[in-house]
This record gives C-alpha cells, structure tokens and sequence, in this order.
C-alpha cells in the first residue's frame, strides 16, 4: 500500500514537472487593425495632398527634361504600376504622405477632390461615405482601410476647392491677359471672385469641412479605433505666389505670364496672399474645432515656400540661372517649388504638362512638406506646428526644413 501511494506520488510529481517544463501554447496571431501591427499613415483630401504636380523639379521653357524628376508614371498608383487607380487623381510618387523610416503610408487624396463626392467627367472622392459605380469616398475608403492595418495618423488636406481654388486662378490669369497695365482688370473685385469669399459662403464652407472632418473622425470609430488611438493632422495651404514687389518679372507685358507662367496683377498678388489665403486658412482650422476633434493637431504651411514660390525673385527657370537640370548641384536652391501656371498652348497635346498640375508644389515642394510630416509624425507621438525652410541643400534628399 505504501509502496504503492509512493509510486503514485512519484509519477504525479513527474507529470507535474513534465507540464512545467513543456512549452506554453503560441498566442492566437492578432491580425492588424487598431493599435496593432506596423504603423502606418494615410492622407485624405485634395490635390495638395495628393501630390499634384510632383513630377516636376523646378520648370525650364526650353527642355522639359530638365525638370523631370519621376517620368512619365508619376502618377501611376494601381497595383500594377500602369496606370491609376481613379483617373486625374494624380497620387504622385512624391507625395508628402510617403514619409519611409519603417511607417507604412496610403494616398487616399485626390486632385479636384470637394469635401463631397462630385461625379462627373472625372470620379472625384469627397470626405465622405459615398458608393457607386464609379468607386467610393475617401472616408468610405479610409474606414476599410484602417480595419486591418494599424493606422496611426491621417493627414487631411481639404476645403481650398470648396472656395473654387481653380476658378478664382483663371479669373485672375484671364483678367491679366485681356487688360493692359494702363488699365488692369483686377480679379480681387469680380463678382465671380468675390462671391466666394463672403462671409455667408465662408460659413457654409467651414460647416462642409467640419462635416468632412467629422466624416474622417466616424471613419475611424467604425474601424474600431478610439480617438487616443489615432491623430488626424490637418494642414493648411501654401501661399504659391510672392505679393506684388516679389516677382522677378514686370507686370507690363505678357512677360509674367509667357515666360513665368504667373500671370498675375500685383495688386491681385496682395490680395491673394494678405486676403483669400488667409480666409482660406482660418476656415480650415475654424472648422477643426467647429466639428470638435479633440485628436487633431495642425501643420501650418502659409509659409513653407516662401524664398522659392512661383516666379519669386532670387529663383528661376533653369536656362535662367544657369543650371542643366534638376538632379545638379544647388537645384533645389534656385528653382522654384510650385509648379508653372498652365494654359492650353503651353499643355495637353504632345505636351506632358497637364493644366491641373498649375500652381501646385512640385517635386521639390512635395519632399520639403514630406520632410514636415514626418517630423509632425514624431514617431509616433504627432505634433503640430508651423513648416519652414531652415537651410539651403539637401538632407537625405529633401529639401531642409523644420516643424516649429
């Protein structure tokens, strides 16, 4: 009996140890979604976030291959590398949302893109929860997304075609072209001009982006996250142009225009930077805090060109100032950060510029914002801030800038 109560002991012992010394079971895999997995950060919005116009590295009249930076695919972003996923979106290689450094990135932006879907010629996403035929809106499009990958930051661009960006800019190049300086035409008081920027129609704008954010906000509650798990960044506009005295060519003659693709009246430059930017700018972050996102931060970028805008005196077009392309030494120095205004003789056809590239950060303009989100992103931990140009070369192949 004893030997026997010895023996069972003895072996219980055994199976004990034996059970502690086995390898515990493996964990079930958690597949990625909210605050699991490889970071990642997506953009929304409009075509100064999609990466309009970020083939170009600077502008030359002369040979377009000075400027080339990404070829003729810039804007090839479906699976296969041949075309694009929604036509005229133009998510570039060089947008700003590819920030590298082990966090993964989606471009969701599109050019033309309003705070609502609009269907037309083009399929332009909104903010919004839009499915049709012709595809789905960006907030739609963000909350698939976000399910399964870990998303960390969105980055939002939105509200400048809410204001008719594109309409306002031809109203001004029109009216330069078709008066003389003895008696210029100011777009600053066309009714067309001015109509936008009401105080009514400035209210109604800030309530569809605060909607439009809000959207982005809900896309992201639906995909299971909470608001401390993610940070919507949202940024300004840039101002593309210098005020008046700044532009390194004379507003008498076409000169402005033919030559710099900036056909603009002082008076309606001033009016541009010291009015519709700003009005610009404080609808967009009324509008943050009118849908009370309380995850959001801003990435000021008013002045983030400024030295290297459009036609902006001390930069130039490459048979300007005497270097042979974009990838020589000092480029990013003396060429300037936004793209030529375009009209159709100097487009389309056997042209590769497209009009919808106008007035947009080009190649060099892309990395220089590129450069501010990553350091917004701040590993992980987002900051806000102003964007600007701190020193001259390249750092790590971006232009120098700091997030203030």
């Amino acid at each position: 009996m004893i030997r026997t109560l010895r023996s069972t002991v003895l072996a219980a012992a055994t199976l004990a140890a034996a059970s502690l010394l086995a390898p515990l079971p493996a964990p079930a895999a958690h597949a990625d979604g909210p605050g699991s997995g490889t970071p990642w950060v997506v953009s929304v919005g409009d075509s100064y976030i999609s990466g309009e116009a970020g083939r170009w590295a600077g502008s030359s009249n002369s040979d377009s291959n000075r400027a080339d930076a990404t070829g003729s695919t810039t804007y090839y972003d479906n699976a296969s590398g041949t075309g694009e996923q929604i036509e005229r979106c133009h998510r570039s290689k060089s947008a700003e949302i590819h920030i590298g450094g082990g966090v993964n990135s989606l471009n969701l932006a599109c050019s033309g893109a309003k705070t609502a879907t609009a269907t037309g010629t083009y399929f332009k996403p909104g903010l919004d929860f839009y499915s049709g035929t012709a595809g789905v809106g960006q907030a739609r499009a963000l909350q698939t997304f976000a399910t399964t990958h870990n998303v960390r930051m969105v980055v939002v661009s939105i509200g400048g075609n809410d204001f008719n960006f594109a309409d306002v800019v031809q109203s001004c190049v029109t009216d330069f072209l078709t008066s003389p300086s003895w008696w210029p035409d100011y777009c600053k008081d066309d009714s067309s001009v001015t109509a936008n920027f009401t105080s009514s129609n400035v209210s109604a704008v800030k309530t569809r982006i605060a909607g439009a954010l809000t959207n982005v906000r809900t896309a992201m509650r639906n995909a299971g996250y909470a608001d401390t798990q993610w940070t919507m960044l949202v940024q300004t506009y840039p101002s593309p142009i210098p005020n008046g005295s700044g532009f390194r060519y004379s507003q008498s003659g076409y000169t402005r225009q033919s030559t710099g693709g900036c056909g603009f009246w002082n008076t309606d430059a001033d009016w541009a930077n010291s009015t519709a930017l700003p009005t610009i700018n404080n609808t967009v972050t009324g509008a943050v805090t009118q849908a009370g996102i309380s995850n959001a931060k801003v990435l000021n970028l008013a002045s983030t060109f400024n030295g290297r805008r459009l036609c902006e005196s001390g930069v130039g077009l490459y048979e300007e100032v005497g270097i042979a392309g974009w990838t020589s030494s000092g480029a990013v120095d003396r060429t300037e950060w936004v793209n030529q205004i375009r009209t159709v003789s100097t487009c389309c056809s056997s042209s590769p510029y497209y009009i919808q590239e106008s007035l947009h950060p080009n190649y060099w303009g892309q990395l220089a914002v590129r450069s501010c989100v990553r350091q917004a992103y701040n590993a992980g931990v987002p900051k806000g801030g102003a964007c600007t140009r701190t020193g001259t070369g390249l750092l790590n192949g971006e232009p120098r800038m700091t997030r203030q």
